[in-house]
């Protein structure tokens, strides 16, 4: 059956349209040119969850193409991130540049059809061209050079005579009329195809560009939902025509709104963004949070919950619950959220993860394990960052430590009256018996009402000098964990910080 143009599709044998399955199929398929980041690895989450949720398959698409620009690297540290973050596919991954030869069979298709047409012009005839257009106040367009159905024009496409052999292009014709589809997203979407000029689908080279490549992999793979950002819209149209010329029902789209800048432009390395797995490595975020946060980042589980973990968002994922409107990257809410899955977290596994950084600061930590665990128990409810948590833990083992700027100038602002009272408290965590934290909790508060101020009073200048620290676990289990001996040595050495601190601050 002809189409609005009155052009017969490509013969689906000549390119080996795959039957679409019943149970949905998605890809995630980022080019290995650059390291993953956050705004793919979005992407590649709600493919994931998409899939999970109802029992489709997730595939992994290495679009290789641009042979100068990918690097083997890329592609290993792209699977690497995928897989700290838990996503993984369910079949081997695809690579674009070995599907070159079915490529160009669709291209031949498209062209043997009459959706394609060769154009011979060099690129610096096209240059040229660009120039004469933008001197008569025009916009230079493909489509004003294609041979017309009286055939009276393009020389462009007609091999010119004594030189059948010159290199040609292959271009899609774009039809009159409008190209229209339903966005899982946007809802009734269309494209006015006179806005759109006709676009190279095979170079002269003979390697395929993008629209063409991606169609005919989608195809193949049997793909029937193509989920991915916003900045792809302008894209499906072409694609959506490639489609149909090729015999082949369109997947379902979902275009994803953008994910912005605290500025509300859009997210790049000026706003901190980097690459996946420097989260983990340099700001000590749980691959659990990260796929907590990318989910929250334009897609809403219909109620207030915001600490899921990933069984949870798979159960609540569902395309008509992405957001329409961008979404704001906020540094803060990230490690808020990784401070709700630290805390959640059995110690012993907090352990592994901050093993490195341990080690940094608090060698000895590893020589008590059973201390250890405790410790990391009582830290990990306040940190935020696995950093913070060797932070947190360092003083209850490593002997020599800095006390906060900040938490000095707050709680030690005045240093001759600081060393009295942290005298007093030593006394009191000297003689408490038991010594534990109900126990030192009722003492504290007592020395508090013989000098006649606020346990406040006590407790933030206690808490700096045991931790160096304006924030800190609860103080009295602090003390408990600590220990008689190491926190009265933490008191004496901050009343001799502070006998060394000048008398006008």
């Amino acid at each position: 059956m002809a189409d609005a143009t009155g052009l017969q599709p490509a013969p689906k044998a000549k390119i080996a349209i795959s039957d679409q399955t019943s149970a949905p199929r998605v890809r995630f398929a980022p080019s290995p040119t650059g390291f993953l980041h956050v705004g793919g690895a979005r992407t590649a989450l709600f493919n994931y969850l998409f899939a999970r949720h109802t029992g489709g398959s997730f595939l992994l698409r290495i679009e290789d193409t641009d042979r100068e620009r990918s690097s083997a690297e890329m592609t290993e540290q792209i699977q690497s991130s995928m897989a700290w973050l838990g996503l993984e596919a369910d079949e081997e991954p695809v690579h674009q540049a070995d599907g070159l030869e079915r490529h160009r069979e669709a291209a031949d298709a498209l062209l043997n059809a009459g959706y394609a047409y060769r154009c011979y012009l060099t690129q610096e005839e096209i240059a040229e061209l660009r120039e004469e257009a933008k001197a008569d106040g025009r916009v230079f367009r493909y489509r004003s050079l294609r041979l017309d159905p009286a055939g009276e024009s393009g020389e462009a496409e007609v091999a010119r005579e004594g030189d059948p052999d010159r290199p040609f292009a292959l271009l899609y014709r774009v039809p009159d009329g409008v190209t229209e589809w339903e966005d899982a997203v946007h809802g009734h979407t269309r494209f006015a195809n006179e806005n759109l000029d006709d676009f190279i689908i095979l170079r002269s080279d003979g390697t395929p560009v993008y629209q063409l490549a991606v169609v005919s992999d989608d195809i193949d793979m049997a793909i029937t939902h193509v989920i991915r950002g916003d900045d792809h819209l302008s894209n499906t149209p072409r694609q959506v025509m490639i489609y149909r010329a090729l015999g082949a029902e369109p997947p379902v789209f979902a275009h994803v709104p953008m994910i912005l800048g605290p500025d509300g432009k859009r997210l790049s390395k000026r706003h901190g963004a980097t690459s996946v797995e420097a989260y983990r490595d340099e700001r000590g975020i749980l691959s659990a949070a990260m796929v907590n946060f990318l989910a929250l980042l334009g897609w809403s589980p219909g109620d207030d919950r915001e600490v899921m973990d990933l069984s949870d968002l798979i159960e609540a994922f569902s395309l008509d619950r992405i957001l329409k409107k961008s979404s704001v990257f906020d540094a803060r809410k990230l490690e808020w959220l990784n401070g709700q899955h630290l805390s959640r977290l059995d110690a012993a596994v907090i352990v592994s993860e901050v093993q490195s950084d341990l080690s940094e600061v608090a060698p000895g930590a590893a020589d008590d394990p059973e201390r250890l665990l405790q410790v990391i128990g009582l830290v990990k409810t306040r940190a935020r960052t696995l950093g913070e948590v060797a932070r947190q833990a360092a003083p209850f083992f490593s002997g020599d430590f800095d006390y906060e700027e900040t938490a000095v100038r707050k709680h030690w602002k005045d240093p001759i009256s600081t060393a009295i009272r942290l005298a007093a408290l030593a006394g009191v965590v000297s003689e408490t018996e038991p010594f534990d934290a109900t126990s030192l909790e009722r003492e504290l508060r007592a020395l508090a009402d013989t000098l006649e101020i606020s346990a406040a009073k006590l407790i933030h200048p206690l808490r700096v000098a045991l931790v160096g620290a304006a924030v800190s676990p609860g103080i009295f289990e602090v003390l408990e964990l600590m220990g008689r001996e190491r926190s009265v040595e933490r008191i004496e050495h901050a009343r001799e910080y502070l006998a060394r601190i000048p008398a006008d601050g």
